[in-house]
């Protein structure tokens, strides 16, 4: 069975996945961007079952439920701060793809939505960014697992088409 990795635009929130990653920071409790969307739309009890999960390191990966979200679960992962691209952020956020992807295995899940890690606030390049991206979850299913289908998310028009321009030049 081929694995399916396909981009979509839109609200992450909103898919009926699996498991949909949230692009969180430190703490776990919520924040800006993403991670502020996926804690409004799963409500409160997110919170406390993020609490319970002490933080996380950058690169790393923990799972909750996704409480209200139509997604069954949020797998948690911190994203690299972008300074000057020396400070090992493209081995972090690779960590975060992967990682991610190993909880989803482990806990035998299906299907599985990203956002573009890092590439908001956090100020990571959106091209390197989704470079790595790709290139981490190609890498990351060569490895037989239970995920049928990875779900890049865009919010914008700029990274759907650099997601869609990135798959294309894969299969070539």
């Amino acid at each position: 069975m081929s694995i399916q990795v396909k981009t979509w635009r839109g609200d992450i929130t909103t898919l009926s996945v699996d498991a949909v990653v949230n692009a969180a920071n430190k703490s776990l409790l919520g924040g800006g961007g993403v991670d502020g969307a996926i804690h409004r739309a799963a409500g409160s009890k997110l919170l406390e079952a993020t609490r319970a999960l002490h933080g996380a390191k950058t690169g790393e990966a923990k799972m909750t439920k996704g409480f209200q979200l139509p997604a069954d679960y949020v797998i948690h992962t911190v994203g690299p701060v972008y300074k000057d691209g020396q400070q090992n952020e493209d081995i972090l956020l690779a960590d975060c793809y992967a990682n991610a992807l190993k909880v989803a295995k482990e806990n035998k899940l299906k299907s599985i939505a990203f956002p573009a890690i890092s590439t908001g606030i956090y100020g990571y390049p959106s091209k390197e960014a989704a470079k790595i991206a790709i290139d981490t979850i190609n890498h990351s299913l060569k490895v037989p697992g239970s995920i049928e289908e990875v779900v890049l998310v865009a919010y914008d028009e700029d990274t759907e088409n650099l997601y869609k321009q990135l798959l294309a030049d894969n299969k070539e």
